[in-house]
């Protein structure tokens, strides 16, 4: 067995825990660190919105020589007025350029003045151009596409589990858009159609791995107001041990072809939708790793120990504990339950009470007369 192999083993027996729940706080405080991060960023620097959205022409042209500071230059110089224009390079050795804010009659003067000046035919050169109105529909419509997402999101994770645990997904979920939306603001890339692809793709992800945490949680805190060993909060950091290498190898092939797909795709083959796509995946994926392990569940525990079933546990527990450690008895040494399986919190006390000659329990009737001869009684 490799080593990651035997950490995984040893993580879902639970010789071995990492205090994430526990520590919560902590990684509370880097999450919002970086998302205070990524807000001023877009607050300062906003977003590069493509035509898509704002409304402009694309010209594509043939392979050229000139650089792509050449080529905005001499765009702008056909220009009257304020327009934003942005030049990208190409795999075939053309290029891309996007002017915002102008229609059909300037964009086709503007081809033509374009090939005369980069040498080509105008025939050459192909114009897209997308109103104003368009691009505000799209937008409203990408808008309208992750509200209804969420509120699915946050209705089936209701049903499937609880709304704690929807209000912790949802949480999650909130946190990778900002950060994922806050990086494109910092880096300045072309918010496209491919970017809101990007977007809904990255939620998929970052729910998939929630959900997987949620159904180990689920599963592991069954019945536990029916036990006095553990709290909430310790049963679901040794949940969360037992699917962190599954989480962590999920993300990880996940985040291969993606970068492959960003550092690649983007940096040889050229600038383009490759990039919207790719920079929305790559960072939305690892900001979904950590939230799912690191945000979800801590939420989930912060949540439910408020309850009064959660404080009244917790208070049991520490007097189990206290009395066990006045009896000098270690409860480490038991075997690990789950919460599912009922713990009697008198067991160590009768155990005790044996050994020093008290009451002994009786058998029960499957047991008596084993280990009796056959036959009649004389």
């Amino acid at each position: 067995m490799s080593r990651l192999g035997k950490l995984s083993h040893r993580l879902h027996r639970g010789e071995l825990s990492l205090d994430v729940v526990g520590k919560r706080r902590r990684y509370y405080a880097v999450s919002l660190l970086i998302v205070v991060v990524a807000v001023v960023g877009l607050a300062v620097n906003g977003l590069n919105k493509g035509i898509d959205f704002s409304g402009g022409a694309s010209f594509t042209t043939p392979k050229t020589s000139i650089s792509i500071a050449q080529a905005e230059s001499k765009t702008k110089a056909l220009l009257t007025g304020d327009h934003d224009v942005v030049a990208q390079k190409l795999g075939t050795g053309g290029m891309r350029i996007q002017v915002s804010g102008i229609d059909n009659t300037t964009a086709n003067n503007v081809r033509g003045d374009l090939a005369k000046d980069l040498g080509v035919s105008a025939d050459s050169i192909s114009p897209q151009v997308v109103g104003p109105s368009w691009g505000q529909e799209v937008t409203q419509k990408a808008e309208l596409g992750l509200v209804i997402f969420m509120v699915l999101v946050v209705i089936y994770l209701a049903i499937a589990f609880e709304w704690r645990m929807a209000m912790a997904a949802l949480i999650a979920l909130v946190h990778d858009l900002v950060i994922t939306i806050g990086v494109y603001a910092l880096v300045g890339f072309e918010v496209t159609p491919g970017t809101v692809i990007g977007l809904l793709t990255i939620l998929g992800y970052s729910l998939y791995d929630t959900v997987v945490v949620f159904d180990g949680l689920k599963e592991t805190t069954r019945g536990i107001t029916g036990q006095t060993r553990f709290t909430y909060t310790e049963l679901a950091n040794r949940s969360l041990n037992m699917t962190l290498v599954r989480s962590i190898n999920t993300s990880v092939v996940a985040l291969l072809p993606v970068a492959a797909l960003l550092f690649v795709g983007g940096g040889l083959l050229g600038a383009g939708m490759l990039n919207d796509i790719a920079l929305a995946l790559f960072v939305g994926l690892a900001a979904g790793a950590y939230s799912s392990i690191f945000i979800a569940t801590p939420l989930v525990a912060t949540l439910k120990e408020a309850t009064p079933e959660m404080k009244a546990l917790a208070k049991r527990v520490r007097t189990k504990r206290a009395r066990a450690e006045r009896d000098g008895i270690d409860l480490d040494a038991e075997e690990p339950r789950d919460a599912a399986e009922q713990d009697d919190e008198d067991e160590p006390a009768e155990a005790a009470a044996g050994t020093l000659g008290g009451q002994r329990r009786q058998p029960s009737s499957r047991d008596r007369g084993r280990g009796r001869p056959s036959g009649k009684r004389r």
